[in-house]
């Protein structure tokens, strides 16, 4: 692995930081903003599968449909600390299993809501994919804070 670089993004929510924390471990809530974070990047948002172990060593799997086909998102939980932090591999199929990047999520309180940061590692191989990087993870935080604000 070259030299890593970070890539973050931030959000607020209304919601507090448990409801936020659990859209990120209850396979129904990450099926509901996945979807909906894929249609505003114009995929289909159908959802194929999403298999979640929620513990420090568990892995977890999202995969939607494109073009007929399964694209998956995969990693392992390397941190687990609700709800505040979270720390995962996180690959595609692009991507180099035995050199994953690191993705952390940390959820802090702010009043009755909460603010969101995702930090992900790259390596600087990947440079050339950062505004794309970003913008996808700014999608799902965006999705996500939709998807909570519905649900009140």
């Amino acid at each position: 692995m070259g030299k890593p670089i970070s890539v973050k993004v931030t959000q607020k929510f209304d919601a507090p930081v448990e409801d936020v924390f659990n859209g990120w471990i209850k396979p129904d809530k990450v099926r509901d903003w996945m979807s909906d974070a894929l249609k505003s990047m114009g995929l289909t948002g159908e959802i194929a599968r999403v298999e979640i172990d929620p513990r420090i060593g568990g892995r977890f799997l999202f995969c939607d449909m494109r073009d007929g086909e399964e694209f998956c998102h995969w990693g392992t939980y390397l941190e687990f600390q609700p709800p505040n932090r979270l720390l995962f591999t996180w690959n595609t199929p692009d991507s180099d299993e035995s050199d994953p990047c690191n993705v952390c999520l940390t959820i802090a309180p702010d009043g009755a809501g909460s603010i969101v940061t995702i930090d992900n590692e790259i390596d600087e191989k990947w440079q050339d994919y950062i505004k794309e990087t970003k913008s996808g993870w700014q999608s799902i935080l965006q999705a996500e804070d939709r998807i909570l604000k519905e649900q009140k």
